[in-house]
């Protein structure tokens, strides 16, 4: 096909495919985006690495060989306020028992594993909703799960978006919408880390690839 195309356009085979490369590339993130991670290394990111290991182009949170002992959280070293964030996920493990999640506008707490801020939750019944890590310690907003099981491909590579605009959040997993929330409490802060989590618990493992960030104007 390619070389179809060169002929067409009396083009260089090199030429054509740099064009094609690039095409793809503008397609596949939204404008404006930056990746958070480049597929081969934790540059830009924080973490207790025992947990997190980088294969197959993507960082994978936890073990299929052992329990994790505690929740643990890969942040990134840069902190964001407004946002459009894109990224792939699956959670592998027990169905009822392993749980993962994205944290957004969250903070390390001192001498702990622990992070406190926004969570875009993954596993059991929480698929989709955003809690909140170590602050209220509450799901704050969460979706129809009977909707979300027919765009949700569990053990498989779902999507996940996260729209953060001023006080308002929303979550979206493979094109549905699963939360639309604004925050009433003018104490929490709008801005932090990105952070990848494995939950505590049995043998489970937490993938995450293609992590772009969309900045956007702080929006009050």
């Amino acid at each position: 096909m390619l070389h179809g195309l060169c002929r067409m356009l009396r083009l260089p085979a090199a030429v054509v495919f740099t064009v094609i490369v690039v095409i793809s590339f503008a397609f596949a993130y939204p404008r404006g985006a930056v990746r958070l991670f480049d597929g081969k290394t934790f540059k830009g990111w924080e973490g207790n690495l025992s947990f997190f290991r980088i294969e197959d182009g993507a960082i994978v949170a936890g073990t299929m060989k052992d329990k994790i002992p505690r929740n643990e959280f890969l942040c990134t070293t840069d902190q964001y306020g407004d946002f459009v964030l894109h990224l792939k996920f699956k959670l592998l493990g027990d169905p009822a028992k392993a749980n993962a999640g994205v944290q957004l506008r969250s903070k390390r707490i001192p001498n702990d594993s622990e992070v406190i801020g926004y969570q875009a939750d993954m596993g059991q019944n929480y698929w989709g909703a955003l809690y909140d890590e170590s602050r209220r310690k509450k799901v704050l907003a969460q979706p129809n799960l009977d909707e979300l099981s027919k765009v949700l491909r569990r053990n498989d590579w779902n999507e996940y978006e996260v729209r953060a605009e001023g006080k308002r959040i929303r979550l979206s997993i493979n094109g549905y919408q699963t939360v639309d929330y604004t925050e009433a409490d003018g104490e929490i802060e709008q801005t932090g880390c990105i952070c990848l989590q494995i939950h505590a618990g049995p043998p489970s493992e937490a993938w995450y690839k293609e992590i772009t960030i969309a900045p956007l104007p702080n929006k009050e």
